[in-house]
């Protein structure tokens, strides 16, 4: 499977983003932009999202392998990067490091942990609402928005949902797999089981001070898998570190690639 993939910066990329459920590569763009020139980065759209190949069912393994070997077609036998993934894109990335770590020189992972996270900011009611969202006859993106306004109250939570929404040939339709993301919420959700050995790399984990999705209760977990992993809490941020606290998010990047000597080696 080739993933649809940005690059930003000049040339060999030593960094690889992860978005999250309903999210797509470019929603790393400003991120990325703001670590030149000490990182060129690739911006990927997981399968089933943006402008990556559908699948036929979801599964964690099956994530992080497509992404392994896209990586290795694109960058050979040498690839190695420093991998950053949000939430569903935390995950991947998690398993990625422990699956493939020889591709794998470094792990960011944003306010997710391995473990079982339904407990977090209920993507089921979301889904519910964009599944009863009737697409026939709609007008415009703004009269969706409108007409999701009750069940999902938050304008940025609905612009960042409805940026999957596109019109094609004069009908709107879902550019992600939404029937099979639907679907597979509890898969999503969870961790695989079997999940196990442990990546010695250094790990950066960033957390939202406002989110439930890494809590003490993970920490064991998270050393267990990860033993380098260091925390940095971003004040007053929820679930979208990166989007509520952009700058933050930037620097601590920044200081742990200039710390474990992963940033790119500049002239």
């Amino acid at each position: 499977m080739s993933l649809h993939v940005r690059l930003v910066g000049p040339g060999r990329p030593n960094l690889l983003f992860l978005h999250g459920l309903f999210g797509q590569g470019r929603n790393w763009t400003g991120i990325a932009q703001g670590l030149l020139p000490e990182a060129t980065s690739l911006l990927v759209d997981l399968p089933d999202h943006g402008h990556s190949p559908w699948s036929a069912e979801f599964s964690y393994e099956s994530m992080a392998d497509a992404v392994a070997a896209d990586v290795s077609e694109r960058l050979g036998s040498a690839a190695a990067l420093t991998v950053v993934g949000h939430s569903m894109g935390g995950k991947v990335a998690m398993l990625l490091a422990l699956r493939h770590p020889e591709l794998v020189r470094g792990l960011v992972i944003v306010d997710i942990a391995p473990d079982d996270s339904s407990h977090g900011y209920g993507f089921g009611r979301l889904v519910d609402a964009l599944l009863g969202l009737r697409l026939d006859g709609l007008e415009s993106r703004a009269a969706a928005s409108d007409l999701l306004a009750d069940e999902i109250a938050d304008p940025v939570v609905r612009d960042f949902l409805l940026q999957n929404l596109r019109r094609h040939k004069g009908q709107w339709r879902w550019q992600c797999n939404l029937d099979l993301l639907s679907g597979a919420l509890p898969q999503i959700s969870g961790w695989p089981a079997d999940a196990s050995g442990s990546y010695g790399g250094p790990v950066l984990w960033i957390r939202g001070e406002r989110s439930e999705y890494v809590r003490e209760e993970h920490f064991a977990a998270m050393l267990a898998l990860f033993p380098r992993a260091a925390l940095l809490t971003v004040p007053d941020a929820g679930h979208w570190v990166h989007s509520d606290a952009p700058d933050a998010v930037t620097d601590g990047i920044r200081h742990y690639l200039v710390a474990e000597g992963l940033n790119r080696d500049l002239p």
